[in-house]
């Protein structure tokens, strides 16, 4: 950043196709000598993590070996983020296999994406899966943001009843639990999200915001008093129920306290969505770009993104393609259905490139909010047909600072690039997927021994 002594206003916007924006952070609206908190040397650090589920068509995925990325077909969207981007195979998921029997695939694929561990069979509240990677990082960088973590969908059933053979929709509903027993629910409505974000107002505008939150104080304040009161009132067992609950209410309160904290900085002026739109395509670019604003206004650094569900039947016709998309993903080995699953791979790998595109755009210190961030890709199965939760598809996107390469293919199930043995019995030779989890977790600054049932660490780095 140059630094100059002319100075414009921060609430400069520019103003077009129907829409009013804030222009970005430009050196002259920096006034001369107060830039060095924007060129820190440790700009902050994002995570987020985006999956589709069911698979994909793995010989349109996949290459063999370790050495040079090659641009296959289905990332043929995201070729222009090569040089960002590790492709890795090899990594599967121990605790989702059913090869030897049983039931819930989707819903033991879903819950262990992002903790590792295998999902209690249950239809009713006793839930009990594993805290899931993005908490573990929600605990140690969410302190200075108003949200720990931001959680999207495109769909959910909810988090109540049962979805597959006796397993309850939360484990196929959300990738986030902030405790084994907790899972997280996931928002797909984006008027709710930019509420989430922003409070009610109709827009980002700084004055809606400091009224919100002086009203979200008020509302505060008279809960903290009635729990007072009440605890005196119940038994041990409510009174656990009431202290958890009050665990959340001081989480509120902190988010308040965060907010008034930052009531002086000036935002990107958005106006608030009116909700779900019409079609797939707009409804997942409207939430990637939502999550991107929430990076850049530092409201969270650290987000899910379920783009697609287990067990999902959602149609395509914008891209051609009416088959549900579970049927589908049982293809049975026909080509047409085969080539389809395909399409649909591809089309879901243009709307990730429409979030990295955003990320890169943006600016942020001295790079972009891509260079600052980290961002997994993937899903809990490779061949679909097989609900085979081996090799699963896994990309990492980000910043060099990250310790990353870039414009590599990374094969870890030949023992050549991990630092422990991978998975004996029903997984073969497959590295845990919790091995890289537990890398990147190192890459963000986390500190974690062990996560899942990781048995080290994966070289994002060969020689």
């Amino acid at each position: 950043m140059i630094v100059t002594k002319k100075h414009l206003a921060r609430r400069t916007v520019i103003r077009g196709m129907g829409a009013v924006l804030a222009l970005p952070l430009l050196d002259g609206m920096v006034p001369a000598l107060t830039a060095t908190r924007l060129t820190a040397a440790n700009p902050v650090k994002r995570f987020g993590a985006v999956y589709t589920g069911m698979g994909m068509n793995m010989p349109l995925y996949t290459q063999d070996g370790t050495g040079p990325l090659q641009i296959t077909p289905i990332l043929e969207p995201v070729s222009g983020f090569k040089d960002r981007m590790t492709v890795i195979r090899g990594l599967g998921m121990k605790n989702a296999d059913t090869s030897s029997g049983g039931t819930g695939q989707h819903s033991r694929i879903g819950a262990c994406w992002l903790t590792g561990l295998r999902p209690k069979k249950t239809e009713g509240t006793d839930l009990q899966a594993g805290v899931s990677m993005d908490q573990i990082l929600a605990e140690q960088l969410g302190q200075e943001t108003q949200l720990k973590s931001l959680e999207l969908a495109i769909e959910t059933p909810g988090l109540l009843g049962s979805c597959e053979f006796g397993y309850t929709c939360a484990y196929t509903s959300t990738l986030a639990w902030t405790t084994p027993s907790t899972p997280l629910p996931m928002e797909v409505n984006p008027r709710l999200v930019f509420e989430r974000l922003f409070g009610a107002g109709d827009s980002t505008d700084s004055r809606a915001r400091l009224a919100q939150n002086a009203r979200n104080r008020s509302i505060l304040d008279a809960v903290t008093e009635d729990m007072s009161a009440l605890e005196k009132k119940v038994g041990t067992g409510d009174l656990a129920k009431l202290t958890e609950y009050m665990d959340s209410v001081r989480d509120v309160e902190r988010r308040i306290q965060r907010a008034e904290e930052q009531a002086d900085v000036e935002l990107p002026v958005v106006e608030k969505p009116m909700g779900i739109p019409p079609t797939f395509e707009e409804h997942a670019k409207l939430l990637f770009d939502l999550l991107a604003l929430a990076y850049q206004t530092d409201l969270t650094r650290v987000a899910t993104f379920m783009m697609v569900r287990e067990l999902s039947l959602r149609t395509y016709p914008e891209i051609g393609v009416a088959d549900p998309h579970h049927p589908l993903s049982h293809h049975q080995n026909n080509p047409e259905q085969i080539a389809k699953l395909g399409k649909l791979n591809v089309f879901h790998m243009s709307l990730f490139n429409h979030f990295l595109e955003r990320m890169a755009s943006t600016p942020d210190g001295d790079g972009s909010l891509l260079d600052h961030s980290l961002i997994l890709y993937g899903s809990g199965m490779s061949d679909s047909n097989l609900h085979l939760p081996r090799s699963v598809p896994t990309i990492v996107v980000g910043g060099k600072e990250f310790g990353l390469k870039g414009g590599q293919h990374i094969r870890v199930d030949d023992m050549t690039n991990t630092q422990e043995v991978g998975i004996a019995g029903e997984l073969g030779t497959d590295v845990p997927l919790c091995n890289l989890q537990a890398t990147l977790i190192d890459r963000m600054g986390g500190k974690v021994e062990q996560f899942g049932d990781s048995t080290g660490r994966v070289n994002l780095l060969p020689l």
